[in-house]
């Protein structure tokens, strides 16, 4: 019996030149993502070797967990950008926004329109894995009203999705926007999550993708996608990402 093995693809190959990383968790000490300055600069230059230059990392706000100002943030990017000035990494463009959770200290802060973009009126949202918010279609309504475009992170990781998919369709009815994780196209979070993800992508119901990079495991496994295959499924939306240059 013959095997065919997947024709693989450098990940500095993979890339576009202009792709811009939309999810990330790189700023230091203040979500679940890196640690400490060093291992913010270990992630980026480990990043930059896949040929990922340009980032707009996205910390978490969520409750009383993740309580990250809009201040607190800006401060860390700073930190961050300072110490890759320091260390002569002068070709890679890192901003901040954030990953916000769909919760009540979401609803405050898009009340007094403190809200980090990925860029322009784009942000980045995210629910609990275990069921959405009760409210959730007015929250969605909420952002557009106060002129934001809502981009839901990795709408595969939610299962209590999975079981109807008209709920993506609704999403996306709503006014949805959907970022995937680009984990999601092994098996990384589970086989459902892969058979979701491959499900929406044939559907064309993703706009963008992102790598969600908290640690170096994550950066490893990375290196999995490198096929040729991954890449004719996803190229559209690697260039999609590029609008937020």
């Amino acid at each position: 019996m013959i095997f065919f093995k997947k024709k693989e693809i450098p990940l500095i190959n993979f890339f576009p030149d202009s792709f811009v990383d939309i999810h990330s968790h790189l700023l230091p000490g203040i979500d679940d993502g890196a640690k400490n300055i060093e291992t913010s600069i270990a992630l980026i230059t480990k990043m930059h070797s896949y040929g990922i230059k340009n980032i707009i990392t996205t910390p978490h706000v969520l409750g009383d967990l993740y309580q990250n100002s809009s201040d607190t943030i800006k401060d860390k990017l700073r930190e961050v950008q300072a110490a890759l000035q320091r260390k002569n990494i002068t070709d890679v463009t890192i901003n901040a926004a954030a990953e916000y959770m769909m919760d009540e200290q979401f609803s405050e802060l898009l009340e007094k329109n403190d809200i980090l973009t990925i860029k322009d009126n784009y942000v980045l949202v995210e629910m609990s894995y275990f069921s959405a918010p009760i409210n959730l279609y007015e929250i969605l309504f909420e952002i557009q009203v106060k002129g934001y475009k809502p981009v839901l992170a990795h709408p595969e990781r939610y299962s209590f999705l999975h079981n109807d998919f008209n709920h993506y369709y609704k999403l996306k009815k709503a006014g949805c926007m959907f970022q995937l994780n680009l984990l999601s196209l092994t098996e990384q979070y589970g086989k459902g999550v892969q058979k979701i993800s491959e499900k929406i992508l044939k559907e064309n119901l993703y706009d963008f993708v992102g790598t969600d990079t908290h640690h170096n495991n994550h950066l490893e496994l990375l290196k999995k996608i490198g096929t040729k295959k991954n890449l004719e499924k996803i190229k559209h939306l690697l260039d999609n990402n590029k609008k937020f240059i």
